[in-house]
């Protein structure tokens, strides 16, 4: 029953413009419910962030609240927002001992 207690609340996003930033997007999925942490991962090379980010919730309140929003636009563009299957970016998956 431990793993029931870290129950994760992350949503994946893509389709973000490049002229969005990180704060941006915080404040925009706010609106859902109370943010634990995100990841908007930028290219060492551009310098620019590449288009997608991971948006984590304290509750499942907040990530239920993002995901049923069905239009998300910032900046005049649609975002594609879904609930996140994988571990958190920070976190090491082991592919070999996944289970469904």
């Amino acid at each position: 029953m431990a793993a029931s207690s870290k129950k994760v609340f992350e949503v994946f996003v893509s389709k973000i413009p490049w002229t969005v930033a990180s704060k941006e997007i915080r404040e925009y999925f706010g609106q859902f419910g109370s943010i634990k942490k995100s990841l908007l991962p930028f290219d060492k090379e551009t310098g620019f962030h590449r288009g997608f980010c991971w948006i984590g919730f304290l509750t499942e309140e907040g990530l239920n609240n993002a995901v049923q929003k069905e239009l998300h636009v910032l900046e005049g563009s649609k975002l594609q927002v879904q609930r996140n299957k994988r571990l958190f970016a920070a976190q090491k998956p082991n592919r070999e001992t996944e289970s469904s």
